[in-house]
């Protein structure tokens, strides 16, 4: 009676872990700071795919995944730092994040990389990155800015932009990008006017505009944050009438800044990470609408995507691990094997448990570099009517 007894409470233990076991997940992203507009789409698309892959029933038997917020704050190099070494400390088996290129710098180097914890940002294009002494612990789904800058600035020849202002938030990303743009765009024989730094937080940016205006251009690109020093440009821009025509690069683009000058930014363009391919972007702006999800805006497909690869990696090593989750990313983001695509993550997690091999192309056609970066394509956008469109994939 006494080993029925014992088998009976075994059984039921391993009922119950199986049932009820959670694997913890960090979420980092700038929920206050520059880009607060853009981020709760970006954190509702990765924990869109944690859900997923939880309701699923086929993740390492029947495990589900809870989420631990954390603000990054996108500028502020110590508090994220803090806010990450708070989220290990929960145990979480991998980051989503960061955003910001500044923060998830610190982050990787000072608490990830040390700890051994995975983390895959949807959105830092610092072309810094490339070459962090990361361990193989740090990943990008958004391609890196050496790239992204060469396309803005193909895009500026192509609308016969012959001289440009440009200016940047002092900071990683807006140096790195604006040190490419402006080498892109003089190679394509426009000339640059001027090259200028702006601060985010100040509450008036006449100054700034004062000295691109009288250095000149055809139109200004605004390297920065659309809710924060970027917005400040525009705004004293066209208060002064200095400057109608924008050049907006990612960290610009998003519905807040159309929705504060609306048809004022008709004549300005930009780019940003993206795809118009209906089997990837298009199945997942359909996944993202059914979840009540607006992936219009810039890195949802991308924050998708990071967190799907996270999944999927655990499944590929049949474990939690966080070192198992390292060794597996680039595994299942370039095959060979099965494709798998926005909503299908039930159908990854099976093939994997069976042995098989998955070619992850989700959201954004997922293809990592050797250095484990996306590729990457882009989207030229527009202002018409007040709103941001897409007029084509680069």
């Amino acid at each position: 009676m006494k080993k029925l007894f014992i088998a009976a409470f075994i059984f039921v233990s391993t009922f119950t872990t199986n049932t009820f076991a959670e694997v913890k997940m960090g979420i980092i992203l700038g929920f206050t700071g520059p880009i607060e507009s853009l981020t709760p789409a970006m954190a509702a698309s990765a924990e869109l795919a944690f859900k997923e892959a939880s309701d699923s029933g086929s993740l390492l038997g029947g495990e589900t995944i809870s989420v631990v917020r954390a603000d990054s704050t996108c500028v502020d190099s110590a508090a994220a730092t803090a806010a990450a070494e708070g989220v290990i400390a929960q145990g979480v088996a991998a980051i989503m994040g960061a955003d910001c290129s500044g923060v998830t710098g610190a982050i990787a180097s000072n608490v990830a990389v040390p700890n051994g914890v995975v983390m895959i940002s949807p959105s830092a294009t610092s072309p810094g990155l490339t070459a962090l002494d990361d361990k193989g612990f740090f990943f990008r789904t958004a391609p890196s800015d050496a790239r992204g800058g060469q396309i803005l600035a193909d895009i500026t020849k192509d609308r016969r932009i012959k001289s440009v202002a440009i200016t940047y938030t002092n900071n990683d990303y807006g140096k790195g990008l604006a040190d490419v743009y402006a080498a892109a765009v003089k190679a394509h024989g426009i000339k640059v006017t001027i090259v200028s730094a702006h601060e985010d937080g100040k509450a008036d940016y006449s100054s700034e505009v004062a000295t691109l205006a009288s250095a000149g251009g055809d139109a200004v690109a605004v390297i920065g944050y659309l809710d924060q020093g970027g917005k400040g440009i525009i705004q004293g821009s066209l208060d002064s009438g200095a400057f109608d025509k924008f050049i907006l690069s990612d960290g610009m683009i998003g519905d807040s800044l159309t929705d504060a000058f609306g048809k004022d930014l008709n004549k300005s363009f930009g780019s940003m990470p993206g795809s118009m391919n209906e089997k990837t972007a298009g199945t997942f702006a359909s996944v993202a609408k059914a979840a009540g999800i607006d992936s219009s805006g810039p890195y949802t497909g991308e924050s998708y995507d990071a967190a799907a690869l996270i999944v999927l990696a655990m499944q590929a090593g049949g474990s939690a691990d966080r070192a198992s989750i390292a060794k597996n990313v680039m595994d299942v983001a370039n095959g060979p094997g099965t494709k798998i695509y926005p909503g299908e993550l039930k159908k990854g997690l099976d093939l994997l448990a069976k042995g098989k091999k998955v070619d992850y192309e989700g959201a954004t056609g997922v293809s990592f570099t050797s250095v484990g970066e996306a590729e990457g394509s882009f989207l030229e956008k527009e202002i018409k009517g007040g709103k941001f469109k897409n007029k084509k994939q680069r």
